[in-house]
């Protein structure tokens, strides 16, 4: 079971791929075509993001961080990436919290620690995209009991079975549905509930989907409200596969951070946003239980 777990924790969620469905779902109800949203960035192996402004490709940073990003591909063309700008509370998950988890059966410190990063990072393009109208940011506060649309590429499965072990981590577009459950200072979050309590097209991101969109419809138009990033491990390790019924999913919640996203698209020098949204991240209120 070692690489369930570093599926979900070592890449932070394995670069959080395709959308794991329902059993009784044909999986052709939830293939789209990349016409649906043309906005979808893919990074290079695996892993998405959001073109949000003509030049700003929005992401997760562990996707963003591990490597420099030269290129990724909007709209099936490829875009030449300027600059990466990681946010400043964005902290990598330390091997040693792996390795502990493994050995006691318990992830509940990785998982802490995960929730107490800030993962989430801008690219900015050599050349602004004009063949593509970017997702427009959702800066509502009422993220909770409303239902949201995933987007992914990344490794599939079934909520029965869970997320395909060995398969690949860039396939078919698919769009799946799951309603915000709870939201947090950083993250809005969702359960990939069995077919009898489930919305009729639920599902959950699989490994391959970080940075995946997650959208809200809000005055008549799909809104960015969050971007995948990890998997709730609970229970014994030992017995954990990420994709079944009852997995949660954490997503940035995007509502949090658009201080900061300001302030990096409109700083003269986008690698030094100012101060003041380098500093800690403060609370956004909460409508429901967080």
């Amino acid at each position: 079971m070692k690489h369930y777990l570093l599926l979900a924790l070592a890449a932070v969620s394995s670069t959080a791929g395709a959308v794991v469905i329902r059993d009784d779902v044909e999986d052709q109800n939830y293939q789209i075509p990349a016409s649906a949203i043309p906005a979808l960035a893919d990074f290079p192996g695996e892993g998405h993001g959001a073109l949000i402004a003509p030049q700003w490709v929005i992401t997760v940073a562990h996707v963003a961080s591990p490597h420099s990003v030269k290129e990724i591909t909007i709209n099936g063309l490829p875009r030449r990436v300027q600059s990466t700008v990681i946010h400043p509370g964005y902290r990598a998950l330390p091997d040693a919290l792996v390795k502990e988890a493994l050995a006691s059966g318990d992830a509940s410190k990785a998982m802490a620690f995960l929730a107490s990063s800030d993962d989430i990072a801008l690219v900015k393009l050599v050349e602004a995209v004009t063949d593509v109208k970017p997702i427009p940011l959702f800066r509502g506060n009422d993220e909770i009991g409303k239902t949201v649309q995933l987007i992914g590429k990344g490794a599939t499965g079934t909520g029965s079975a869970g997320e395909m072990l060995h398969g690949p981590h860039r396939t078919t577009l698919r769009r799946a549905f799951n309603e915000i459950s709870s939201a947090s200072e950083r993250w809005i979050s969702y359960t990939f509930d069995p077919p009898e309590t489930a919305l009729p097209l639920e599902g959950i991101t699989g490994s391959g989907d970080s940075g995946g969109p997650v959208l809200i419809r809000k005055n008549r138009q799909w809104q960015l409200a969050g971007l995948a990033s990890w998997k709730s491990v609970q229970g014994d390790v030992g017995a954990y596969r990420p994709g079944r019924y009852g997995d949660g999913g954490n997503n940035v919640r995007i509502s949090s951070y658009i201080a900061w996203i300001e302030s990096v698209m409109f700083s003269k020098d986008p690698g030094q946003p100012r101060q003041e949204a380098n500093n800690s991240l403060k609370p956004k209120p909460l409508r429901g239980s967080a």
